[in-house]
């Protein structure tokens, strides 16, 4: 069932920034289409070859770049953002068609002035991120929240963060702070953010505005999530507690920082993620990297010019959503049926089983819908026990689970 503050949801703009990743950034854009937010345009900002594959889709803003700043392409895109509240997800992340409208509505509420919701991980069931806040010294401290959406004031010492593959600001406020600062060209960038607005008003937690973050590989990181270098993070690092932290305290900071880091690459070593060579490079880019960000400039607020006129995403909103059940040899037709309905305008969720133990996975298929897949008796959450149930029963769980976020 819908929340009521979405009623009052307020115009939007969604700020998806892509770099190398073409195919994912395809697939990221083909859900936000499937939102069912009533008003709401999508800004691009991505390298020229990303945004001429986006072809004939004259209702998205284009901003083409081609740099490895996370934080300067954010800027790029809040500057087209006319909407009043702003949205920023991942190109490997793929948005629940609930999320945009859920994340936005909180802003119903004038003392709000950001958001964030939960992150499901790759196998698309278990949650990556949920409930957080971060510190001046740029740690993380998890929280229980409830299911409902919840108000946080926060200061300028500790604030909630907002993941930033699911994080949306009052476009105003986040533009009178200059938005982000480039010096974070990679990491801690929504965590300077949460520090410098949340003295301005409150931030909601909200957790059923979800997405779905693959953890796709780049330049920062391999396939298996591996860190091809650590340099960011000891220079982005080395930035923030140079914003945020008092000088007496700018050793702890650096202390934590280096004993994570160092626990990482151990850990890596363990499980012979890397070699011992590839652990010695990976201590020497974090050491590189803290030493620049020592001397990086940070900005002030920068002044960013009017945005251009709302553009509207014009895809027609989703007027039901479908549960589509088979079983595993039934594959080739269920994925016909799916097609089908989602080409007329459907949410669709196809729930594909078969009679084995094997683990629940679900994705989100360019084609346009929603795939789970797994045995009847497999786990789907990963603290779910293994329980033998009937093929219907369990297709009834597992519509139950995903209801809500889905509008089923």
């Amino acid at each position: 069932m819908q929340d009521p503050l979405v009623k009052q949801t307020p115009p939007a703009s969604v700020v998806v920034v892509s770099r190398h990743r073409t195919s994912a950034l395809l697939c990221c854009i083909a859900a936000l289409r499937q939102q069912d937010h009533p008003n709401l345009e999508v800004i691009v900002v991505a390298e020229p070859a990303a945004i001429a594959a986006l072809g004939d889709q004259p209702d998205l803003k284009r901003i083409s770049f081609d740099r490895a700043n996370i934080s300067a392409a954010r800027n790029l895109g809040l500057a087209q953002a006319a909407g009043q509240v702003v949205l920023f997800i991942d190109d490997d992340a793929i948005a629940e068609p609930t999320w945009a409208s859920r994340l936005c509505a909180p802003f119903a509420q004038k003392t709000v002035v950001a958001a964030t919701g939960f992150v499901r991980g790759r196998n698309g069931i278990s949650f990556q991120w949920r409930a957080c806040e971060v510190d001046h010294l740029g740690q993380d401290h998890p929280i229980d929240v409830p299911l409902d959406v919840t108000l946080h004031q926060g200061s300028a010492q500790r604030a909630i963060k907002t993941q930033g593959t699911n994080a949306a600001f009052r476009t105003k406020t986040l533009r009178a702070i200059g938005g982000f600062d480039p010096a974070f060209e990679f990491y801690l960038d929504e965590a300077d953010v949460n520090l410098r607005i949340a003295p301005l008003g409150k931030t909601a937690v909200v957790p059923n505005a979800q997405v779905h973050h693959a953890f796709l590989a780049s330049d920062k990181r391999q396939p298996n999530r591996v860190p091809r270098s650590l340099f960011d993070i000891g220079a982005s690092t080395a930035v923030f507690l140079r914003k945020h932290a008092k000088p007496n305290v700018m050793g702890q900071g650096e202390s934590l920082m280096q004993a994570q880091q160092m626990a990482r690459i151990r850990k890596l070593r363990r499980s012979f993620a890397i070699s011992a060579n590839e652990a010695d490079q990976l201590k020497s880019s974090l050491t590189a990297g803290w030493r620049s960000g020592l001397l990086r400039s940070h900005s002030a607020a920068q002044t960013l010019p009017p945005p251009p006129p709302f553009v509207p995403l014009v895809s027609a909103k989703p007027t039901q959503s479908v549960v589509i059940a088979g079983r595993f040899f039934g594959k080739a037709a269920l994925h016909q049926r799916a097609q089908l309905a989602a080409a007329q305008g459907a949410v669709v969720t196809v729930i594909c089983l078969a009679p084995t133990l094997r683990r629940h996975k679900m994705q989100f298929l360019p084609q346009g819908y929603w795939w789970q897949s797994g045995g009847i008796w497999g786990r789907a959450e990963r603290d779910q026990p293994v329980s033998w149930c009937s093929f219907a029963a369990r297709i009834a769980r597992e519509t139950a689970r995903i209801a809500e976020v889905r509008n089923i």
